[in-house]
């Protein structure tokens, strides 16, 4: 018999070494696997990105760790690992748009493009990249999660006991300025007026040792002023060549986040160019009200208390304007719910007192808001203005008609039985989708559009009006709006002290100085070669 391979002639016969494997490795390895990340090069490369409970989790765990907190991980590490990792992950998200509402089985659907013949044939299946969502469906890099963990009660907390801690010559003014919409937030926690809501929690941040609270209501109304303008100025120049209408607002950083990264220039030349109140705040804060103090910005601690999470990212994309000196206007956001917690676990038998103002010793006794039914009310006062700027016509009263849905809601002027001025409100995802698709195809009547990426508004930010499971709190919500309702309006025109600084802080009202501080640009990150075809 001939030997085996391998063997030696006329040594005995070894028996095959045979492994055995269990019937549970077995069926682990039976068991059918995802796929793993395909990368094709580097033009699929993106980002890792972290939802809104990952951020608002890590941000849980930093509240709770001991101090001092580990340092940061280096950022030049995250992006070095992010760029490592392919695209990947796709997120589908369904929204149905009015047209495909009343599309038959046969006529042709919204995914459909008319050609240049006149043909319509078959776009590809629609899609949303997670870098496609709106930002308050939260997709952040990796960067800006490591940033938004470092914006909460922890960092505010963290400059507090410095002051305590360290020389007076290094402390920092801590000053904190707060949104109208989340006043109603606290007087629903706290069962209380607006005006004592606004009181308390004005007392209790001077107890832990805020030096200055501000109400950003100053900055809506430059905001708001600015917009009014550019509205008009719009409206005359429009023409068949230069389409400069409709006007969209831009106080929303989620809408405006989404028109930058995904809409690109067909849409961002729509914004509104006015910047948002938060901005002007932090303008104000670090510049006018550093120069009455004699501080240099970088001694200003500022924190913005908001609804929305949104809000934070805005703080770290706003960048370094020329006139804070390396500085931002705001180092820090905290949100509605974020502040809430920290007054349920401290002391809230302190003095109330008063909000502080910008000028001098005067106080804020009175609450006050902008005509808009859960936001800054840019539609109205910008209707109004424009009503008699350009048609000569007063409107007292401003009234709203639900078309399609109550969160998109329309406002017009006639004269002579013809619509002069049209008007809309798009609130929430799928109100912005419907515009857009009806802008791309030419067939949007509207002169101004109050856009915001939050159904319901601001009053419903997610830094607010939740459940403890994450849910939206619509009982929370309607007793929020309740309250908001009844806080008396003011218009911006009205304020003597916003005319006032138009002319100590900007040195006139159209003067280079108020374009620079008050107006920014758009940076539009194009997708293909047209900006409006959307992965739906």
């Amino acid at each position: 018999m001939a030997a085996d391979e391998g063997c030696v002639p006329g040594s005995p016969r070894r028996e095959p070494r045979v492994r055995r494997v269990s019937d549970a490795k077995l069926a682990e390895r039976a068991r059918p696997r995802p796929p793993g990340p395909v990368t094709t090069g580097p033009s699929t490369l993106e980002r890792p990105r972290l939802g809104l409970r990952t951020v608002r989790a890590l941000t849980d765990s930093l509240v709770n760790a001991p101090w001092p907190p580990p340092p940061p991980p280096d950022l030049r590490e995250v992006e070095t690992g992010a760029r490592t990792r392919s695209r990947g992950a796709e997120c589908s998200k369904k929204t149905k748009t009015d047209d495909q509402e009343n599309v038959s089985a046969d006529a042709p659907s919204p995914a459909q493009e008319n050609g240049e013949k006149g043909e319509f044939h078959k776009l590809a299946d629609a899609r949303i990249f997670l870098s496609d969502c709106l930002a308050c469906d939260s997709c952040v890099t990796a960067e800006e999660g490591v940033q938004l963990s470092q914006q909460n009660a922890k960092d505010f907390f963290r400059v507090l006991n410095l002051n305590k801690k360290c020389d007076t010559s290094k402390h920092k003014v801590l000053v904190v300025s707060v949104c109208p919409q989340s006043l109603p937030y606290f007087a629903a926690k706290f069962n209380v007026s607006v005006t004592d809501a606004s009181r308390r929690l004005c007392g209790f941040l001077k107890s832990l040792g805020v030096h200055y609270v501000f109400d950003t209501r100053i900055a809506a109304d430059f905001s708001i002023l600015e917009s009014q303008k550019e509205f008009v100025r719009r409206y005359r120049q429009h023409s068949e060549e230069e389409r400069t209408l409709p006007m969209l607002t831009s106080a929303c950083p989620g809408w405006v986040r989404y028109a930058e990264r995904v809409l690109g220039r067909p849409v961002t030349a729509h914004l509104c160019t006015a910047k948002s109140p938060q901005q002007v705040m932090g303008s104000l804060v670090k510049d006018y009200f550093a120069r009455q103090q004699n501080l240099s910005p970088e001694k200003i601690f500022h924190v913005i208390v908001a609804p929305c999470y949104d809000k934070k990212l805005e703080a770290l994309q706003e960048g370094f304007p020329p006139a804070l000196y390396g500085s931002r206007g705001a180092d820090c956001v905290l949100t509605s719910g974020e502040i809430a917690q920290i007054m349920e676990q401290g002391d809230l038998s302190v003095k109330d007192a008063a909000v502080d103002t910008l000028f001098g010793d005067l106080k804020e006794d009175k609450v006050m808001r902008h005509d808009g039914a859960s936001s800054d009310g840019h539609l109205a006062h910008i209707f109004r203005h424009a009503a008699k700027e350009l048609f000569n016509e007063d409107v007292e009263e401003v009234t709203y008609r639900a078309l399609r849905n109550k969160d998109f809601q329309e406002v017009t002027l006639e004269k002579n039985g013809e619509v002069v001025l049209r008007f809309a409100a798009a609130y929430g995802f799928r109100n912005i989708q419907n515009m857009i698709l009806k802008l791309k195809k030419g067939k949007f009547p509207y002169h101004f559009v109050e856009v915001l990426a939050c159904a319901g508004g601001c009053l419903n930010g997610r830094g607010q009006a939740q459940t403890p499971d994450g849910h939206a709190d619509k009982a929370l919500l309607r007793q929020m709006e309740g309250i908001y309702a009844d806080i008396p309006v003011r218009r911006p025109e009205s304020s003597a002290h916003v005319q006032e600084l138009y002319q100590e802080w900007l040195e006139g009202i159209n003067s280079p100085k108020a374009r620079e501080v008050l107006h920014t640009t758009y940076q539009s990150q194009e997708r293909g070669a047209h900006g409006l075809d959307i992965k739906w």
